[in-house]
Parts: structure tokens; sequence; C-alpha cells
């Protein structure tokens, strides 16, 4: 199972990279993904994620073929 990983503004900073391959044996909730790729770093709080392109909780399923996105919180003013 193949997993395009992105990630946005300052959260991409932050790590010195913009995207990730994950290739998984089993299928991983969108909060498993995360700690496959960053086992010594928490998720951020606050963090926004999406799965193609759609706006996902930490525990929606992720399949084969999938895009996730961590991002963080957009502010305005």
């Amino acid at each position: 199972m193949s997993i395009d990983i992105k990630y946005f503004a300052s959260l991409r900073d932050r790590l010195g990279r913009a995207e990730d391959r994950l290739d998984a044996a089993t299928e991983l909730t969108v909060a498993e993904v995360w700690a496959a790729l960053w086992l010594d770093r928490p998720l951020p709080p606050n963090t926004l994620t999406a799965v193609n392109m759609e706006y996902a909780e930490l525990t929606q399923r992720v399949r084969d073929g999938d895009e996730v996105a961590f991002f963080p919180p957009v502010t305005g003013g």
C-alpha cells in the first residue's frame, strides 16, 4: 500500500520537506501515518488533516493510493 503525504506552510518549513511517500503493509489511520513517518515528533497541536483534499479526522482510515495532507490552522485578520 502506497500513500502520498504532503506538508504545508509552517509545518513544511519545520519538517524541512514538502512531501513523503509511505509504503505500508496494512491499512492505517491518518494519525498512524504521521506516527510511522515521525516517530520522534508528535503531531503539533491543532494540525489540520485532509485525505484526498477533504478535511479528515485523525481516526479516518487511509487506503492505497490516498493522499494525506497535514497543515497548520489557517489564521487571518
